[in-house]
This record gives structure tokens, sequence and C-alpha cells, in this order.
């Protein structure tokens, strides 16, 4: 039996402490297995799950999905504990020094009268702090982790910032025309598919970014509909639909856009 005392409320030390009971020897043989690698997708699963609670504005929801975050932190960190190469405060110390250090108009002599100003002053501080001293290292220090549509428009921005960029969005729909042009040559011809492909979903970021629209919101809207007008296709089929035509699929579909 662990040494461990219950409590009616519990606190960010003590999540720290069952991690370490968890992961210790006489603790859980799943935990005790555990890599940062083998839970990545944990760690990327509860973020998405947290934003998914922001969406909904649920309060309780949110202060759950948060609570997984912060544990699987407070896992990645007890593991480097255990290793002996930082713990959660050493990751704490990290953030409140970066925060320290891009806030100079809050911490230091630095100003920044509004909101342009103070992210204009964090991108010079995190760059420099980074030591890219090219726009091409800005460029390739966005993290090769997220999702493509929203990796394909922190590169865009980043290229902006240079001077790369259209001038409205009249030139990025034209792009984002003659790349879907290429692709349907592509797939006529059976060659370069996915990279044409890439290319069109990389305009219509573009086209996104000029629209003010969030890329990947868009297409989650995008997939939300296609199930709903999925779910009134399916509830107007007189049977099942692997039994239905490809043209009568397509004459229900076009009713559902409808309704």
């Amino acid at each position: 039996m662990i040494d461990f005392k219950y409590k009616e409320k519990y606190t960010v030390d003590d999540l720290v402490e069952i991690v370490h009971i968890l992961r210790s020897p006489g603790g859980c043989p799943w935990d005790m297995e555990q890599t940062h690698k083998s839970i990545r997708r944990n760690f990327l699963e509860e973020a998405y799950e947290a934003a998914e609670a922001i969406d909904e504005g649920s309060t309780e929801h949110l202060r759950e999905e948060l609570g997984d975050v912060l544990m699987q932190v407070v896992f990645h960190a007890d593991i480097e504990r255990d290793a002996g190469r930082f713990d959660l405060n050493g990751a704490a110390d990290e953030a409140c020094k970066k925060l320290i250090y891009r806030h100079p108009h809050v911490f230091g002599e630095g100003t920044a009268p509004g909101t342009g100003e103070a992210l204009d002053n964090w991108e010079v501080l995190k760059r420099k702090e980074k030591g890219q001293e090219t726009h091409t290292d800005a460029l390739d220090a966005v993290a090769r982790s997220l999702p493509g549509l929203w990796r394909a428009e922190k590169v865009q921005q980043k290229a902006a910032k240079a001077g790369f960029d259209w001038p409205d969005v009249s030139g990025a729909l034209a792009k984002l025309s003659e790349e879907t042009a290429e692709l349907a040559e592509a797939v006529a011809g059976d060659a370069n598919v996915e990279e044409e492909l890439g290319d069109v979903l990389f305009a219509a970021v573009k086209v996104a970014r000029f629209a003010g629209v969030d890329p990947e919101e868009a297409m989650a809207k995008a997939c939300d509909k296609f199930i709903a007008r999925f779910a009134r296709v399916e509830a107007a089929a007189d049977r099942p639909l692997t039994e239905l035509s490809l043209e009568e699929l397509n004459a229900l579909w076009e009713r559902a856009k409808q309704s």
C-alpha cells in the first residue's frame, strides 16, 4: 500500500506527486513503460479535446480537459525529472523567463501602445531569442507537427513580413485557379498529383488569410456540413445507400443541399 494522503481538494503539487507515484516502482505498469514518444499522440489529443471544450463554451468541460492537458505536461516533466535533466519547475522557469523577456513594455523600458505593436515586439524578440538571422530561418522554425493548414498559414504569415505576398485577395484567387488547373493536368497525366494537390491547398490557405478565415476551422465546418447533408441523404433514401446508383445518390444530395 502506498503512503498517500487523500484529500477533498488537490493542487498542482499533488498532481506532480501522483504522477511520480504512478511512474515509480510499485506504481502502474503502464505508466512506468511510457516515454515521450509513446504518449506524444495523447498530448495532442488532449489539447484538441480542450479546444473542443472552448468551442462548446462549457466551463465544466474546459476545466476537465485543461486538467488532462496539465496531466500530460506533468507526465513529460516527470520523465525528465527521473532522468535528472529538469522537472516541472524547470519548465516553469523557462516559461517565466520567456514571458518577461518578450514583454519589455510590461517588465522593462519598452513601449507598446497597442496590440499590433506588442505582437511586432514579440516577433522581433522571438527571432532574436531563437537566433533566427534570416526570414528563411523564421519560416523553417514553424513546427512541422502543426496541422497542415495551420502550418501553411504561419509560413505564409512569416513570408508576408518579408514582403513576399499578394497585395490583395484577387492575386491569391488567381493563384488558386492556376494551381487548380495544374492539378487537373496532373490527374489527367497521372503524374505529380500529390505535389500539385499540396500547391492547391497552400494557395487555398492564402485565400483564407486574405479573407480573415481560419483554414482549419473552415475545414472543420465543411466536414460538419458534409456529415449533416449525408445524414439527410441517408434519411431520404428508400433503401440502403449501397443499393443506389450514383445518379440516385447525386439527386438525393442535390435535394439535401436545398433543405
